[in-house]
């Protein structure tokens, strides 16, 4: 509409049945809207809450899945669960790789730290390793995040 005297702004938008919305004071002269303000406070209300919706949504995209071996673990099983890891990996999950020790298997740590060691060198292209192995009363666990890919 151009550059208007405030009255006549206030006037046009009575007219219509609409408000005079100051768009931008700092302007010179300040920049103002004819509009529904009800309408636009419900739109932006909506899309807060779509925002919201949106930020939950990828925040909850990362979680930390769990795989369990045994020092024991036979050789097909451990095909199919490092499957399981890459399957995890590829929709960006962080996987944790657990040994459990069972009665006196707990003397012989050096067991689990091999089947970490398989799990970690079949994985060298899809994970990084987040936090090394460590023994925690009788489980042994590293965690695995999804490699970065680069572009």
């Amino acid at each position: 509409m151009g550059v208007l005297l405030t009255k006549d702004a206030v006037n046009h938008a009575l007219e219509r049945s609409l408000d005079l919305v100051e768009v931008s004071p700092a302007a010179n002269p300040p920049v103002c809207k004819i509009m529904d303000y009800g309408k636009h406070k419900y739109k932006l209300t909506r899309q807060e809450r779509n925002a919201k919706k949106q930020s939950r949504v990828k925040a909850s995209i990362q979680k930390t899945k769990e795989i369990k071996f045994k020092t024991r673990t036979a050789e097909n099983e451990l095909d199919w669960k490092l499957r399981q890891v890459k399957k995890f990996l590829s929709k960006g999950n962080k996987v944790r790789i657990s040994v459990l020790f069972r009665g006196r298997e707990i003397t012989h740590p050096e067991l689990g730290m091999n089947v970490l060691k398989t799990v970690k060198d079949s994985l060298l292209d899809e994970a990084v390793l987040e936090s090394p192995p460590g023994l925690s009363g009788n489980i042994l666990a590293m965690t695995l995040m999804p490699a970065t890919k680069k572009k």
